[in-house]
């Protein structure tokens, strides 16, 4: 039986891996492309989490990431795109430390183990190792919920793992009557 600790390294590798696979193969347009009005793009999701779980797994818990993310303080979404001077070499490279360095504060640390969220005021201080780990899990499923949108607005693939599609197997043709069935029935409530 899995420990608790390996039960939520196990959700977080999980989701980490799904979310490199999400880019994989794509060129370095279509990983830097917005695709809905508010700019969202896939190598600027990996790079929200990377900073996001950089902060969660180091600063809080007195374990600062070794590298500076000059975009934490920087313009608003400055972490949600990748400027053409960041590669996505660097980026998924980025990722990937910071992934290694939230295994080590889990596997350093217990879960009752405590730490301050500055930005998450007083009353909802101090947090435990345990109640990160969640919250970095839920925050990584949402955005790994948008990746998965993206990556099939691109070129239509689709699924929860590479080997794993989640999702009824036909053919194309079955989806376009799908869609256009879903369609007929969201029109009815056109007014």
């Amino acid at each position: 039986m899995l420990t608790e600790k390996a039960v939520l390294q196990r959700y977080l590798t999980a989701a980490h891996e799904a979310l490199l696979w999400k880019l994989d193969g794509l060129s370095e347009y279509d990983l830097r492309r917005p695709l809905v009005p508010t700019g969202t793009n896939l190598l600027g999701l990996v790079k929200h989490v990377a900073s996001v779980e950089s902060e969660y797994f180091g600063f809080v818990f007195g374990r600062p990431f070794p590298e500076e993310l000059p975009w934490i303080d920087g313009d608003d979404n400055a972490d949600m795109w990748a400027t053409a001077d960041e590669s996505s070499e660097y980026i998924l490279g980025l990722y990937r430390r910071v992934w290694a360095h939230a295994d080590a504060t889990l596997e350093a640390l217990d879960l009752g183990a405590e730490g301050t969220v500055p930005w998450w005021g007083e009353e909802a201080n101090p947090v435990t190792l345990h109640r990160i780990a969640v919250h970095c899990i839920a925050e990584l499923n949402r955005h790994l919920g948008h990746a998965d949108i993206l990556r099939e607005l691109i070129d239509g693939a689709v699924g929860l793992r590479q080997d794993v599609s989640n999702l009824p197997e036909h053919d194309e043709q079955w989806w376009l009557d799908y869609r256009a069935r879903l369609e007929q029935t969201a029109q009815k409530f056109i007014r």
